[in-house]
């Protein structure tokens, strides 16, 4: 987050013939069309700012100003998107997504957030929708991530070749993020191949110092699959002590009858 010398004022301009006189951009005033510019850039940015630390009404008063400085920059209806998306008025965050859009159909960024937030709607099918426009952007900085969200969106859709395939291409482009390992070992165990998936896997485990339950549980199936009794009673046991109110604990429990 900006430190709080971000916030000083912007300086004022030089009275010509003018009777009105530049403001800083706290007020949101409006001088010139380079100072209105300025200004703009400026509110937005004041409000991202805000909005990283959680400040939803402080995010908000910055918009407003924003909003009277230009009311077609679509980072304005991005930001108001993320700040009712995140004090859970769920129909104001979706008008204001799709209208972000609308006023630039190329904000690859605003979509990635968009299909995140049809995800959280459990709205998967449109979240892929999403995900496709963006992954198709070659210069998008984010991409990788965006193919990790794909997968997960195609996952959830149980559309297992899909997730795979995005999850491979997110794993050649940042080969270092570890989740995206565990989500090819665990879409692979799903698609039964097995030794794959077991490869990945050890990647995996060898790159944490502690498996979550989700891990654990796909460990002691994998350990199953290929007879290896000390890895499943070992990793059954670091649920049972580690994750006992897991779900994957009471599945643990019920396949093997604990």
């Amino acid at each position: 987050m900006p430190s709080h010398s971000f916030f000083r004022a912007v300086g004022c301009c030089l009275l010509l013939l003018s009777l009105s006189a530049c403001v800083t951009t706290e007020r949101g005033g409006i001088g010139s069309q380079v100072d209105k510019s300025q200004a703009l850039k400026d509110t937005i940015q004041l409000a991202f700012s805000y909005i990283r630390a959680g400040n939803w009404q402080s995010a908000k008063r910055h918009l407003k100003t924003a909003l009277a400085l230009d009311d077609s920059n679509a980072q304005i209806y991005e930001a108001m998107a993320l700040v009712f998306q995140n004090t859970g008025e769920i129909d104001l965050a979706e008008e204001n997504y799709q209208r972000s859009i609308k006023l630039d159909t190329a904000a690859s960024r605003v979509r990635n957030n968009y299909a995140a937030f049809l995800g959280q709607q459990n709205r998967y099918a449109e979240a892929v929708q999403q995900l496709e426009l963006v992954v198709a952007d070659t210069l998008y900085s984010n991409r990788p991530s965006a193919f990790v969200n794909l997968g997960q969106s195609h996952l959830q859709l149980q559309q297992l070749e899909p997730a795979r395939e995005a999850f491979r291409r997110a794993f050649l482009m940042n080969r270092n993020n570890v989740q995206v390992t565990f989500y090819l070992a665990e879409v692979n165990y799903k698609l039964n191949n097995f030794a794959v998936s077991l490869q990945y896997y050890d990647s995996y485990r060898q790159a944490i110092k502690q498996q979550p339950p989700r891990a654990l549980w796909l460990g002691i199936r994998l350990a199953e699959q290929f007879s290896n009794n000390d890895a499943l009673s070992s990793y059954g046991m670091a649920l049972k002590n580690l994750y006992p109110g897991s779900q994957e604990f009471l599945d643990y429990k019920k396949v093997y009858g604990l």
